[in-house]
């Protein structure tokens, strides 16, 4: 995806008081790096119209003191910034700081980490600015999560099922509910709670998330041959969540109707899924789950089910 595009893309998710924001960059005061060619941060609708200019707005190091309120001393207390802006300086705050790093922490259990030297592969990731807008938007999605119920013929009967969008064994069940024109949404969703979940709530997704009847099932929805049911099952719950999220972001790119821009970004996902889980392990450690503000409630079990978890918008 060019970054015209991109550009166009954010500028869709903006508020106009996200725009006057990323305006006052651009009136920075003298040395601190304005951008050229800067207008009246008061109106900044010219940026719906320059996604160029837009995107490196969103790139500029001012974009994150602009963002974030200076004058509370918690991280993630915005103002005035939707949170899909938040995320989206949060997403290039981590590009800035992954730059100078060699290693990141990796959760290997409850409270548990150990360093990996995999800072470079990260920063390939966020390198590329359709892969940041990707992530921005997929923690926007996570502020509030859709549930309901379906109906589905079961032994002969019509019967009615939950779903939600932060459960992905109830959510598979959906595949034998939508006509087929809609599985790819189906399985696009599918990849994005197992990336969020993986990303953000790495502990709660190897732990409560997945007990051994649930993977099972899921490798079932997964379509994947019988003959690779009993590997998968005994595979580590981080490296079945990475092998499934990557499958069904696949799964969403195959089955699309037409092969746009934005789909291609969904398949170039599937093939980083890990990295994109690292990415987003360093947010939610960094910005996302500050112990005293988190932008994300911690998901609970009722039983072994998540409730929805939700952002907090700070104004």
């Amino acid at each position: 995806m060019d970054r015209s595009l991109v550009g166009r893309e954010y500028a869709s998710h903006l508020t106009d008081a996200d725009l006057r924001l990323l305006a006052s960059v651009a009136e920075a005061p003298a040395g601190a790096g304005q951008i050229s060619g800067a207008r009246d941060p008061l109106d900044a609708s010219w940026l719906r119209g320059d996604p160029e200019a837009l995107l490196r707005l969103l790139e500029h190091p001012g974009a994150f003191r602009a963002v974030l309120s200076p004058h509370d001393d918690a991280y993630g207390w915005a103002i005035l910034a939707s949170p899909f802006l938040v995320f989206a300086v949060f997403v290039q705050q981590a590009a800035v700081e992954l730059a100078s790093m060699d290693h990141v922490p990796e959760r290997t259990g409850l409270r548990q980490r150990v360093p990996l030297f995999d800072a470079p592969a990260l920063r390939d990731f966020l390198s590329e600015p359709s892969r940041r807008l990707f992530l921005a938007e997929l923690l926007a999605s996570f502020t509030r999560v859709a549930s309901g119920r379906y109906q589905v013929r079961a032994g002969g009967r019509m019967r009615s099922r939950r779903f939600s969008e932060l459960d992905p064994l109830r959510l598979a069940g959906l595949l034998d509910a939508v006509p087929e024109a809609e599985r790819p949404g189906v399985y696009r969703r599918l990849g994005d709670v197992t990336l969020f979940l993986t990303g953000v709530f790495p502990d709660y997704a190897t732990t409560r998330a997945l007990g051994p009847l649930d993977a099972g099932r899921l490798i079932r929805a997964a379509g994947l041959p019988s003959s690779e049911h009993e590997r998968l099952a005994d595979s580590p719950a981080m490296e079945l969540w990475e092998y499934l999220g990557a499958r069904w972001y696949r799964s969403a790119r195959d089955l699309a109707p037409a092969a746009t821009a934005r789909v291609m970004v969904v398949g170039d996902v599937a093939g980083r899924f890990r990295q994109a889980r690292r990415v987003l392990n360093h947010l939610a450690d960094r910005y996302l789950l500050a112990p005293d503000k988190p932008w994300f409630e911690q998901p609970s079990s009722l039983p072994g089910r998540p409730r929805p978890t939700w952002a907090r918008h700070r104004m």
